[in-house]
């Protein structure tokens, strides 16, 4: 009787042993508990461009279209489907002011929801003046000035001091403004995308006040002609050369060197 008590002791014991195996390579076998998800990304869809959009370019309404955007990456000036779900069909035949690259979000103050000569006032920056002078290719480097060049302004008038001086016809020229920048030929105001002349009759130039003042002065003064600046050079003067100004009696002072000179035409 004894000796069966232990066999049936020896054979819970092993039994219990056995188990305590078994679960404890069920326990090593067990996948690991999945890893907690990340909380959803929230997005908005905005406005983008699509392709390339260059300064003056007229968009279209395969130029711009909405695109998945972060949410915490969206700003304030950010065109949002949600806030303007009719914006690409609003956009289209808008003006753009800033050039963009394709993927860039579509912002207000980079287009401009005005034509003809709402457009021109609309694009003007802040404390400048757009002012025209008549062109002919002889005048405007052979029809090779296209808007966005940078251009001199020269002035050729009678030299009529010399002449009483002298008794013979003399003809002077001076550079009477410097660096300044084409707005428009005619009524084209982007003429960069594959057109390589514009023969135009009209150039619009971007001047301070002074120098729109100058300009004007200048056509009572002789011809004017504009001269192109390589694209080299078109960003800066060299300092002391060209600085134009207009005096107070609306003389045309030329300063080349620092040498300040005036011309009247008289």
């Amino acid at each position: 009787m004894k000796a069966a008590r232990l066999v049936v002791l020896g054979v819970a014991v092993a039994a219990g042993g056995i188990a305590a195996f078994l679960a404890a390579s069920n326990k090593q076998s067990a996948p690991p508990p999945p890893p907690p998800q990340a909380a959803p990304l929230e997005t908005v869809d905005v406005l983008v461009a699509k392709s390339d959009l260059t300064r003056g370019q007229v968009v279209d309404g395969s130029d711009i279209g909405w695109q998945t955007w972060p949410a915490a990456a969206a700003n304030s000036s950010f065109i949002k489907k949600s806030e303007q779900p009719n914006a690409p069909e609003q956009f289209v035949g808008a003006i753009v002011r800033v050039g963009m690259v394709a993927g860039d979000p579509i912002r207000g103050p980079y287009v401009v929801m005005a034509k003809g000569s709402g457009f021109m006032a609309a694009v003007l920056p802040q404390g400048m003046r757009a002012a025209s002078i008549d062109i002919s290719p002889e005048s405007s480097a052979g029809g090779f000035i296209l808007p966005d060049d940078r251009v001199d302004v020269v002035l050729t008038r009678r030299d009529k001091a010399a002449e009483k001086a002298t008794g013979v016809e003399k003809f002077v020229s001076d550079t009477i403004l410097r660096n300044v920048r084409v707005l428009a030929i005619d009524q084209t105001i982007d003429d960069k995308g594959g057109i390589k002349t514009v023969l135009g009759k009209t150039a619009t130039l971007e001047l301070t006040e002074p120098q729109a003042e100058t300009l004007t002065l200048s056509h009572q003064l002789g011809s004017v002609a504009l001269t192109l600046r390589s694209i080299r050079d078109s960003q800066t003067t060299a300092e002391g050369v060209g600085d134009t100004s207009k005096d107070d009696r609306g003389n045309i002072s030329t300063v080349r060197f620092g040498v300040s000179t005036l011309g009247t035409g008289q």
